[in-house]
């Protein structure tokens, strides 16, 4: 059982909710963790369940939930412990899509709420961009509620059949990684990237397909004309690191991959800009925490980035690598832009709803969907 203790403080909440979380990106997981501890604080009872190793990365056991190791299979077996570990809960509360599948695998038969939130954009095409389909109507059927993150997932949502869909508030942690106190001087940090007298360019992101990197190389060549010479570095690790560094040795690009990093925060403080080449987190987290950082963003237009950052970041066509190398060489060129970016991204940032209000929308809607419906009286009555 969950180790809150079970005499909940007066005015607090006495639910217990499951939390349904698969593989897990760094905004979904971020976002997990946060609405946990704001739910413990509150008095409800928090389940997580998630694998193993989300759990090591994310501390969900830290801040007072269970949790309940389940793979992100949906074979019978893993099925069955979902299914187990969501008994007795008053509500059910899944994070993704695939998650939001087994969620309703597993609650099969079962009258327990069930609320889905859409972190991303998931986009496939041929057969799997129809089995995505079929996925996405299965869950929306199951569904008590749909919350999308961004506009256009509340729309895809409505769309594919949700009897009720709403914008989710998703609030990003502060400060995350650091960048509000950096422990090392920024000078430093450059110097041991090797970006001393160079703009220092900085990528953060697993190295996984469709996350941009091909274009970030691509754009990276035209840098190598600029005087001086930009820096990009690359914080991530994934399968394509071998692909990628074997692209930056063959055409001497001026690119590093620096692999997984606890020290986001400082290589964020310490850099000229920010790159999200290609991302299909609605709500990036390197997007809001550059503006947090007041650090200048260039972007792709992808998924809900435009919504997310609004007039504070460049923002360039999608799969466009020139258009990507130009705006950010046209950046470097102008200091007087990269202050408006900063002024405009604390503005956006302040827009942007903070955890404690993440925590009463969700609350809130986990009591209108768990408290008793009153019968309407019938004639005669």
């Amino acid at each position: 059982m969950s180790p809150v203790n079970s005499r909940v403080p007066h005015g607090q909440s006495t639910l217990r909710t499951v939390q349904v979380l698969g593989g897990g990106n760094a905004g979904s997981s971020v976002h997990v963790r946060s609405l946990t501890a704001g739910l413990v604080a509150r008095g409800v009872r928090v389940t997580v369940c998630a694998p193993a190793e989300t759990d090591r990365a994310y501390g969900f056991t830290a801040v007072g939930a269970e949790h309940v190791p389940v793979p992100r299979s949906s074979d019978p077996v893993s099925v069955a412990a979902l299914r187990t570990a969501c008994a007795g809960a008053d509500l059910v509360h899944a994070h993704g899509l695939h998650a939001s599948f087994r969620a309703a695998l597993a609650l099969s038969g079962r009258r327990t709420p069930l609320v889905v939130t859409w972190h991303n954009h998931a986009h496939a095409e041929g057969p799997r961009g129809q089995l995505l389909r079929v996925l996405e109507r299965r869950v929306v059927k199951s569904a008590t509620l749909v919350l999308g993150t961004t506009s256009e997932l509340v729309d895809r949502a409505r769309h594919r059949g949700a009897r009720d869909a709403r914008l989710a508030a998703v609030a990003l942690p502060r400060p995350r990684t650091g960048y509000e106190h950096p422990e090392r001087p920024r000078s430093k940090v450059r110097a041991e990237l090797g970006a001393t007298g160079r703009p220092l360019l900085l990528s953060v992101a697993s190295l996984d397909p469709h996350r941009g990197h091909e274009l970030l190389l691509d754009a990276a060549r035209a840098w190598r004309l600029a005087d001086p010479v930009p820096l990009v570095v690359i914080a991530g690790e994934g399968p394509l690191r071998a692909l990628l560094q074997r692209r930056i040795e063959d055409e001497q690009l001026p690119v590093r991959l620096v692999g997984r990093r606890d020290d986001v925060g400082e290589l964020l403080a310490a850099a000229d800009v920010a790159l999200l080449p290609g991302s299909q987190e609605a709500r990036s987290v390197l997007a809001q925490e550059a503006l947090h950082a007041r650090v200048p963003l260039v972007a792709a237009r992808t998924g809900g980035i435009g919504e997310l950052v609004g007039e504070a970041a460049e923002l360039v066509p999608h799969r466009d690598p020139d258009a990507f190398a130009a705006a950010v060489l046209r950046l470097l060129g102008d200091p007087e832009r990269r202050q408006a970016l900063r002024d405009l991204g604390a503005l956006q940032a302040a827009t942007w709803p903070t955890e404690d209000e993440t925590v009463a929308q969700v609350l809130s809607i986990y009591d209108e969907l768990t408290q008793p419906q009153p019968r309407p009286l019938g004639r005669g009555y």
